[in-house]
Order: structure tokens, then sequence, then C-alpha cells
């Protein structure tokens, strides 16, 4: 692809630009912030993973004993939706996880 040709006005803007950052230490010299340097709570990390445990022991005590408990047998399908849906919120809290 050919390069485009650049006037003498963008020329002289690109050298202000390039001697103004370096007198100013140039954006490669920044040093970088952390925001969060302190971790996740461990409130936090107890609510992602008992979510996570709490949606695959739903699944396990469904498949093993969901005929046997009335409530599990109320439920019916649904309760792939709870036991899943607890997994994923605990998974989709991992993200937070710093």
């Amino acid at each position: 692809m050919p390069k485009s040709k650049i006037t003498a006005n963008q020329a002289d803007a690109a050298s202000v630009a390039s001697t103004s950052a370096a007198s100013e230490g140039g954006p490669d010299r920044r040093t970088p912030v952390k925001l969060n340097s302190t971790g996740t709570s461990r409130w936090y990390l107890v609510l992602m993973f008992g979510l996570m445990l709490l949606g695959l022991a739903w699944l396990v005590v469904n498949y093993i004993v969901g005929d046997k408990i009335g409530f599990f047998t109320e439920l019916g399908a649904w309760n792939y939706l709870i036991g899943f849906g607890l997994f994923i919120i605990g998974l989709l809290m991992s993200m937070g996880w710093k």
C-alpha cells in the first residue's frame, strides 16, 4: 500500500508534539499505577466458591437421590437450571478475582 504524502503543516505539528513529549518525560516513561493492590476480599472468595460448590452439590444430589426427595421431584427439570445457574454465577464472579 502506498504511503500518503505529508504536508509541511503536518510535519511541523509532529515535530512540536515529539519535542513537547520528550521534555515532559514522554509517554514511554510513565509508571503504571495499581488501582487495587490489596486484592479481593475474603467474603468475595467465599461467596464465589460457595456458589460454585452449591451448584455442583445441587446437581449431584438431584442426580443421585432427586426422585426420592419431594422438593426435587416437584421442581423437575428446573433443578438443572438452578444447579447450573448457581455454578455459572460463581464462574462469572471469578472474573472479578484479583
